[in-house]
């Protein structure tokens, strides 16, 4: 509602372009910074205020003979910015800025929006968290419609309790982009993993003496009511002076899988000595991607807390795969995709293209949440040549880090801590054909500024082909409800319309 309102006072109203004014051949200083951005053609009016000192400030937007003036925040109105990104649709919308500054106009350099025939995902879903270890239990699952402002909670961690009752909810995940078959987690008080598949709920139990624990990191097969989670004993600790203030780090992590329909569980990777974490299908589900971590220069696994504190910055992480056959339900032996330790590097977070020709996924010196590491960036992997290389064109001198790809491949939205250093902020870049990626532009608001004001951290951002349509209310009834125990078997089990 609040950015509804917002959105009201700021929509463009009957102004008219400076007629005496000294041009100047600088592009204007604007937050978000939206200059010579590649947008979709359905994304929602792209909202933007001076980021220099000035008075008043009026943009004038140009395309196929419409043209759209506006003063104060630049958001034109929804229907009259459809018309104008319709027209421009594989070309660009021209806009021109003009700043008064002490009685005096300047018009700055033109710059473009350059609008994609590839239309985005209309909804994304993120978690919420404030950047704290304090008040991590004020945290929301929510949902954004990019094709205009609106937002909504899809689960509130204080609606099963709070404090010494309280939860904290992680790792949203859907099937294949769809709202209808989604996934995520409750910790602590009524703890356990949500399953919402074709407007059926149940809470899974997924601890069982044959594995690790619980899962974590999910990844749903694109077609198979199949789901690969990590299970690792997770621990945490903060630096007093290191740039990177936070370290996360599991003494132990395997990779299972989750027969959803039977409630089976079974051991896919589970060596000591390694440390597997982060799975991800390749789109026609018969490959498995995962990440597996190393001490370099040491025999064998840490086993105590002191021992990975000793040691954290010499854990690093290669990329793996597995072959898989749907027909048998049968894994095959683990095969190097990238060694990244090789470049003393630790690659995490591979995920793959719709067409399955790319590999993105987040590199940094060492561990593997890089969401904390200032010095994180995407890199990518073209699956058929092997070349890869670092995503100049979509790194900051700050954290780049989770990302997901759009269903139809032209789009990724990622995390970035370029605005402030502090919070992440949803990124939005175009992909082509050939690789290339366009400058990334930060996920619209109603109001320019809200970022800057914002305390609150997006965590996995990821697609969406439309909105979840079960109510908050719905899920915790769910998870205050008795779970699902889990089932440990030693192989998958066939389908049942394999067996027929």
């Amino acid at each position: 509602m609040a950015l509804m309102a917002l959105s009201m006072l700021t929509a463009c109203h009957e102004v008219s372009v400076p007629t005496e004014y000294t041009q100047s051949d600088a592009l204007p200083a604007i937050y978000p910074d939206y200059v010579n951005v590649t947008i979709p053609v359905n994304i929602a009016p792209l909202t933007f205020e001076a980021d220099q000192p000035t008075d008043e400030m009026v943009a004038c937007y140009t395309a196929g003979g419409q043209e759209i003036v506006c003063s104060g925040q630049m958001q034109p109105g929804i229907d009259e910015w459809r018309e104008m990104t319709a027209k421009a649709k594989g070309a660009a919308i021209k806009v021109d800025v003009y700043m008064r500054k002490e009685g005096q106009w300047t018009r700055y350099k033109p710059f473009n929006l350059y609008v994609s025939p590839d239309s985005i995902d209309p909804y994304i879903s993120y978690r919420l968290i404030h950047p704290s270890f304090v008040t991590y239990e004020s945290l929301t699952i929510n949902q954004r419609c990019l094709e205009n402002y609106d937002e909504s909670v899809i689960y509130d961690n204080f609606l099963c309790g709070y404090e010494k009752d309280g939860q904290c909810i992680n790792c949203h995940h859907f099937q294949n982009y769809n709202p209808e078959r989604m996934q995520f987690h409750a910790r602590q008080y009524r703890g356990g993993t949500l399953i919402a598949y074709d407007g059926k709920m149940k809470k899974v139990n997924m601890k069982n003496d044959s594995i690790l624990s619980a899962g974590v990191y999910p990844a749903w097969h694109p077609s198979l009511n199949l789901i690969v989670y990590a299970t690792d004993k997770t621990f945490q600790y903060f630096h007093t002076v290191h740039s990177n203030k936070v370290e996360v780090y599991d003494l132990s992590s395997d990779i299972i899988a989750y027969d959803v329909d039977n409630d089976l569980v079974t051991n896919l990777e589970n060596d000591p000595k390694e440390y597997e974490v982060f799975p991800c299908w390749a789109p026609d589900g018969k490959t498995l991607y995962y990440c597996s971590g190393h001490f370099i220069d040491a025999d064998s696994a840490a086993s105590t807390h002191k021992e990975m504190a000793a040691r954290y910055n010499r854990l690093k992480y290669n990329i793996y795969q597995k072959k898989f056959d749907p027909q048998t339900m049968s894994f095959g032996p683990r095969e190097l995709v990238f060694d990244a330790i090789a470049d003393g590097q630790s690659a995490v977070l591979p995920r793959i293209s719709p067409d399955g020709r790319f590999m993105l996924f987040s590199s940094a010196e060492y561990g593997y949440f890089h969401i904390w590491h200032h010095d994180a960036d995407l890199w990518l992997m073209d699956l058929r040549s092997g070349e890869v290389r670092k995503m100049n064109e979509w790194n900051s001198p700050d954290t780049e880090s989770y990302h997901s790809w759009s269903s139809n491949g032209r789009w990724v939205i990622f995390s970035s801590r370029r605005d402030d250093g502090s919070f992440t902020r949803p990124f939005i870049a175009h992909f082509d054909a050939d690789g290339h990626g366009s400058k990334p532009f930060e996920l619209p608001t109603a109001d320019a500024d809200y970022h800057r004001q914002f305390m609150r951290s997006y965590n996995i951002p990821e697609f969406m082909r439309g909105p979840v349509s079960i109510r908050p209310q719905d899920f915790a009834e769910v998870l205050k409800g008795e779970g699902v125990d889990v089932e440990y078997r030693q192989r998958l089990m066939k389908p049942h319309w394999m067996e027929k």
